[in-house]
This record gives structure tokens, C-alpha cells and sequence, in this order.
């Protein structure tokens, strides 16, 4: 789940679904549900953080065994309503940050990580290449040769 917050004129989304956030379908929803909060309350800017340990560690791969994962929303259709907030995003990244983790941060308009942060793509160990934009949002902000490392290699950084 996802619980929204007005501090001021900032909207804080903390991601709560221990105990590594995985992106399941209460917390797609949850992020769905907390922009569209944020719009009604007038907020002019977003900060998503995971609460606990860390920001959304990916996706919820229980959900791949059942097809959960393609339930609405879809953690595209979550990237795309992040694409369409009417107003600027942060993603504050602490803990880990992978596949789906590293795509929600990627869709944000800015990213801050704390130092003992890590971050990547690996869903290259299972077979997979990132289904929710990584593939196009990691070059466009590093280069080419380094994404496709990091896509390629599945390592953290």
C-alpha cells in the first residue's frame, strides 16, 4: 500500500509493503491512488520514499507465478500515470532500487539516493529484459554503453 501525505505544499508517497516494498498490486494501486491525492490537494511537487528498509525493491515476483502482475494497474500503467502527474516528481531512493524499483525511480523527474543505496536491472538473471521503460529511461539519462551494461550484467550498482 501507499500512503499519501501534504507536508507544506509537498506531497509525500511512502510505499509500505514489508518487507522490501515490492511493487504488488495494493502498492501499484496505492501509487495510482496517492498522484491523484496529490493532484486534488494541490501539491506542487511528489516525493515518493519506501517506508522501513527501502524504496520499492522491485516487482512482486509471487505475482508472475499467478498472472497478478498483469491485474490493474499494471506496473506500466503506474510508470505511465507518473509520466502524466501534473506536477514534478522525486523518488528519494534508500535501501534498494531494483527492476521495477529502479523503472517507478526512472520515471520520476528527479532521483536522490542515499550513500548505502544500490540500484539495477536484474531481471536478465531470470531471463527477462525491464518490461516498464528501463530500457528506454536508463540511456536517455546515462548513454547507451553504460545501460546496456547495467541491463546486460543484472549487477547492482
Amino acid at each position: 500500500m501507499a500512503t499519501f501525505k501534504l507536508i507544506g505544499r509537498v506531497g509525500l508517497l511512502k510505499i509500505s509493503s514489508p518487507p522490501v516494498n515490492a511493487l504488488g498490486l495494493a502498492v501499484r494501486k496505492g501509487i495510482v491512488d496517492g498522484i491523484a491525492q496529490a493532484e486534488k490537494a494541490g501539491a506542487k511537487a511528489l516525493v515518493l520514499a519506501g517506508d522501513g528498509v527501502t524504496f520499492p525493491a522491485g516487482a512482486d515476483i509471487a505475482e508472475f507465478a499467478t498472472g497478478g502482475h498483469r491485474t490493474q494497474p499494471t506496473l506500466g500503467e503506474v510508470i505511465e500515470r507518473l509520466d502524466k502527474a501534473s506536477m514534478p516528481t522525486v523518488a528519494a531512493m534508500h535501501g534498494t532500487a531494483l527492476g521495477g524499483g529502479l523503472e517507478v525511480a526512472l520515471a520520476c523527474h528527479w532521483r536522490v539516493m542515499s550513500k548505502a543505496a544500490k540500484c539495477g536491472l536484474p531481471e536478465v538473471h531470470l531471463g527477462l529484459l525491464p518490461g516498464a521503460g528501463g530500457t528506454q529511461r536508463l540511456p536517455r539519462l546515462i548513454g547507451c554503453a553504460p545501460a546496456i551494461k547495467i541491463m546486460t550484467s543484472g549487477a547492482p550498482l
